[in-house]
């Protein structure tokens, strides 16, 4: 697993969203630096598609998406394009580089609006989705990750 440095990650709230208090809809667009390691989450009620359609990110489709939803109680889902990009290698390798930084995406997205986290109990006990997107039946499914609480930092559980 790869490691998450608080320290490289870099979020934007969007205007329209209340920081602290609008759930649904709640999207996280996380994206990427090659170069520098860099992590760029954008907090929005859409995902951020300018961050998205640019021409390097089209072809290497290594973003990942994230959307609170609720269907009898609240959970966090993921959607990873294991089939994208056109540069980037088969799915299957590119569902084991998923995989091998999911865990690393998780936090960042949790440490990212960990304010947001930190205010409903009931957010922090959310199970996590994580959807992987394939036109290779057998990579195209979705798998529980565990619940939020699973990825906040040590200080942040129960506060």
């Amino acid at each position: 697993m790869s490691e998450f440095d608080p320290k490289k990650l870099h979020v934007t709230f969007n205007e329209h969203l209340n920081r602290q208090e609008s759930i649904l809809p709640r999207k996280y667009t996380l994206t990427h630096s090659d170069r520098t390691g860099d992590l760029f989450l954008t907090i929005a009620r859409e995902f951020d598609q300018k961050k998205i359609s640019g021409l390097y990110t089209r072809l290497m489709r290594d973003e990942v998406l994230a959307e609170w939803q609720f269907k009898e109680v609240y959970s966090l889902l993921i959607h990873c394009y294991v089939s994208g990009g056109f540069v980037l290698g088969p799915a299957k390798w590119r569902n084991k580089i998923f995989i091998y930084h999911m865990p690393m995406v998780i936090k960042a997205l949790v440490y990212g609006d960990i304010n947001f986290l930190r205010k409903g109990h009931e957010l922090q006990n959310a199970p996590i989705y994580v959807d992987f997107q394939s036109t290779q039946q057998a990579l195209n499914r979705t798998q529980s990750w565990g619940l939020i609480s699973d990825y906040l930092p040590k200080d942040s559980a129960n506060n």
